[in-house]
């Protein structure tokens, strides 16, 4: 891949949520507003190398993909007319003749708040409504959503494509719905910016551990969702728990690029600013006294932020949190998040004992940090050899190369 085509991928990855988001708002159309955005990288990936990186590649990418929508209705108007499309090529036309000799147009950021409240619109079923959003506001390809969803690339695409259709049938709006609207769609909404935070958290695949413009994009989401509902205590509870996760970010990751854990991080590094504030946003929710799953994973990760050691973690207090959370998250997930927490609070002995039921159901068979969960409480047992298969096994299923790469040095 050339220095340019590298640079495009980059700054495709960190801007494209936001360019879309306002193409589709401009547009009205899914189908339409992707293609045109792949017409303007294929036109930057031609031109950049040239003339060099503009000085805002959002607003360059978004002007020139309007341009290239309004080439793709003139085509379409040539080979079938439509009111719809006659009108939409003279709004973009009177916007193109505005504009032509001014500045390019950057993304709206409330463009991005009301796709996902259109992604996450009840009409679609709770995998559409995250493949969809991933796609669009993560820009995150077909095979990345794919493998995260455990289906093939050809279902997942007409899965998106089903999505895609069902809003312009339904002539479902792009905007934040009214207060009467909101409640059937808060819940997808916030599962949503949780899933793409994890994804730049801790990416899928490929060799970045973390994708910070995702992160960032989920954490401004998630400010924008508190403003708009600022007496609903989960969406401070899911603030809270981004802003604590963030908080670590500099010491997840070594000066040599490596994964660091938890117990081995130099918490010299963490965030203590966005530390505070993250406890601050935690208290201010559960003083609500509606405790919901957010809110408790947020507490969990304020437990963890304020111990000024690994040694001094109240990993009590953790497991107690995690016994909480299952009864509002019944999940294989959390069981094994608790079993983590009960092999630090009572032994791993304990913790093996919980990894063992959870096993009964085979639902993590294929879940990298079940394996890598186990493997370390039989390292911490001195029972090697069946650390190491435990090892292997993690290794088979892991598909960040950052986490790989972790493995193999555990297996060394």
């Amino acid at each position: 891949m050339s220095q340019a085509a590298r640079a495009l991928d980059r700054i495709f990855r960190a801007e494209s949520g936001a360019v879309l988001a306002t193409l589709i708002r401009i547009l009205g159309d899914f189908q339409l507003a992707e293609d045109a955005l792949q017409d303007a990288l294929t036109a930057a990936l031609e031109t950049w190398p040239k003339t060099g990186l503009p000085a805002s590649p959002a607003a360059w990418l978004a002007t020139a993909a309007r341009r290239k929508a309004l080439d793709r209705l003139r085509h379409i108007r040539i080979v079938e007319v439509k009111s719809s499309t006659l009108a939409l090529i003279e709004q973009l036309e009177r916007e193109a003749q505005r504009t032509h000799d001014a500045p390019e147009v950057s993304p709206v950021p409330d463009d991005q708040l009301r796709l996902i409240f259109t992604c996450c619109h009840p009409a679609l079923s709770r995998e559409a409504q995250v493949a969809l959003t991933l796609r669009t506001l993560g820009g995150l390809s077909v095979a990345e959503i794919a493998r995260a969803f455990l289906a093939s690339e050809a279902a997942l695409a007409q899965r998106l494509a089903r999505a895609k259709q069902k809003i312009s049938r339904a002539k479902i709006p792009y905007e934040i719905p009214g207060r009467e609207a909101l409640a059937p769609r808060v819940d997808a909404v916030l599962d949503v910016l949780y899933l793409v935070f994890n994804e730049g958290y801790l990416a899928t695949t490929g060799r970045q551990l973390v994708r910070g413009d995702l992160v960032a994009d989920a954490i401004r989401l998630a400010r924008s969702l508190v403003e708009l509902l600022p007496e609903e205590p989960e969406p401070v509870g899911l603030l809270a728990l981004m802003v604590l996760h963030d908080a670590r970010r500099e010491a997840r990751i070594s000066d040599a690029g490596e994964l660091v854990l938890l117990e081995d991080q130099d918490r010299t590094k963490w965030d203590r600013g966005r530390i505070a504030e993250g406890v601050q946003l935690v208290e201010r929710a559960l003083a609500q006294q509606r405790p919901g799953s957010y809110q408790i994973q947020a507490a969990i990760a304020a437990v963890h932020a304020e111990a000024t050691t690994a040694t001094n973690t109240d990993w009590r207090q953790i497991a107690l949190l995690y016994a909480q959370l299952l009864r509002h998250e019944p999940s294989p997930v959390v069981e094994l998040n608790r079993a983590v927490a009960v092999s630090f609070a009572a032994g791993p002995d304990q913790g093996l004992a919980l990894l063992a039921r959870i096993e009964t159901s085979s639902a993590l068979e294929g879940y990298a940090p079940f394996h890598l969960a186990r493997a370390d409480m039989l390292r911490r047992l001195g029972r090697g050899d069946a650390a190491r298969d435990s090892y292997q096994l993690a290794l088979s299923f892991a598909e960040n190369e950052q986490v790989r790469r972790f493995i193999r040095r555990r297996l060394a």
